[in-house]
């Protein structure tokens, strides 16, 4: 293509683009102050950041399979009384702007100019903003990546220690990131042997330290709290893989950059994320999150693509399935906020509090919002019930003994069949609607 025209199509892609993600990013910074439920994930992370007990013993019904970090920094930033899933969400914003800031200081250092960065944190911010509704939800994902991010610039800034100990320190942020720093530490053995091995000992070491201070901090294993039971299936990752739609393009754009450095760093990037992905989708519970990595490895080969690879329309039309998917589907985006379900939300919070005494919310942020602690982990305990690893005899009969006085769940067997049939037998349905059914006592 004649590279006038090239830069003519490129730039009406990015602007078009650019425009869908301000739109989508202005939606979602608008919805933070509300008390709303996006996603399940926020009201548990703000249950655990305010918790007096960080990791409950093991018969206690809340579970914490993540790792310390990001819950000591909200706990920091809501010392005045701010609402931990408000300021929760705050961070995961500001963590999404720095991972694409991320991307952009990575591209930089490895010689890329404005056209592929451009493009590389448009494609990252599409798949992020129309394939997930983690962009400014309470969740320590994009935290997690943007400081891996830092730790890959520090890398190529030939800095390997501090970027060994960065990488360290994100992994107790978020503990299912592995793609990037063992690409890194991949990458950098093939070049350099010695500088690889020395990378690999002070990381390994850093995280060795990280997992002795938790022991000696918390008198318990951080590995054992982060294996909960759960349950996995071919099904999971299968259907994890028919939402890879968007990878299709710029895995074919990728694949034809010149074999250097930088192309190599990008390939065992994707390659390391989309197997660890693949592998992480199996489990129950695991969201589009599992493939960030692969979205921001594939964000980077597009801009290096741009820059000098042998697709660079390839690269450009990457950009095209995310804008078609939100033409088609937004109605049913997993992007689900509107003035309706803000306004039900209000009412569900109401009729929570309406109703003394303990409730058990699917919705935690529900119950945090009605002034009701936070009584079950409900998706960590029906895995460890339907999986074998805990008696529902305990749950079944506090259920019996009409223990919570409202009940609110997306689905009443979740706690498995046992707790269901309980459940059934002792509480009936006083309304429904997008956030699940509500349940009371029975007379």
């Amino acid at each position: 293509m004649n590279p006038r025209l090239f830069d003519t199509v490129l730039w009406s892609v990015l602007a078009v683009t650019g425009l869908a993600v301000l739109w989508l990013l202005t939606r979602n910074i608008m919805a933070i102050p509300l008390h709303v439920p996006l996603d399940p994930n926020e009201g548990w992370n703000a249950a655990h950041a305010t918790a007096a007990a960080l990791y409950p013993p093991p018969q206690a019904l809340m579970v914490n399979n993540y790792p310390p970090l990001s819950f000591y920094l909200v706990r920091i930033l809501i010392r005045h009384g701010a609402d931990p899933v408000i300021v929760g969400r705050w961070v995961s914003l500001a963590a999404f702007l720095c991972a694409g800031a991320g991307i952009a200081a990575v591209l930089r250092a490895l010689a890329c100019h404005i056209r592929g960065i451009a493009c590389a944190v448009l494609f990252f911010a599409a798949v992020l903003l129309i394939g997930s509704n983690y962009v400014g939800i309470d969740d320590p994902q994009m935290l997690g990546h943007a400081l891996q991010l830092a730790a890959l610039l520090l890398l190529l800034r030939e800095r390997p220690v501090a970027s060994a100990l960065l990488f360290a320190v994100s992994l107790f942020v978020k503990h299912n990131l592995l793609a990037l720093p063992l690409a890194s530490a991949a990458w950098l053995l093939l070049q350099d042997r010695r500088a690889g091995l020395a990378f690999l000992l002070w990381g390994t070491a850093f995280a060795l330290a990280g997992l002795v201070a938790f022991q000696l901090g918390f008198g318990t294993s951080l590995l054992g709290q982060l294996v909960s039971p759960r349950l996995s299936s071919f099904a999971n990752l299968t259907a994890a893989a028919g939402h890879l739609w968007w990878m299709i393009l710029p895995g074919i754009a990728i694949a034809g950059l010149w074999p250097d450095r930088s192309a190599l760093l990008c390939a065992l990037y994707a390659a390391a994320a989309l197997g660890l992905g693949l592998l992480f989708a199996a489990g129950d519970g695991v969201d589009a999150n599992a493939f960030f990595d692969l979205a921001i490895a594939l964000s980077l080969g597009l801009g290096l693509t741009i820059e000098g690879g042998r697709w660079p329309i390839m690269a450009a039309a990457s950009l095209l399935p995310p804008l078609l998917f939100l033409g088609f589907h937004f109605q049913d985006n997993n992007y689900f906020f509107t003035r309706s379900f803000a306004a039900e939300s209000a009412r569900d919070i109401v009729f929570l509090q309406l109703r003394p005494g303990p409730a058990l919310c699917d919705q935690i942020s529900l119950c945090l919002w009605a002034g009701k602690k936070a009584a079950v982990d409900v998706f960590n305990i029906g895995e460890q019930i339907k999986t074998g690893a805990r008696d529902p005899a305990d749950l079944t009969s506090m259920i019996t003994s009409h223990h919570f006085k409202v009940l609110q769940l997306q689905d009443l067997d979740s706690l498995g069949p046992a707790v269901g049939g309980a459940i059934r037998k002792n509480y009936r349905a006083d309304h429904a609607g997008e956030n699940g059914t509500f349940l009371v006592p029975l007379p």
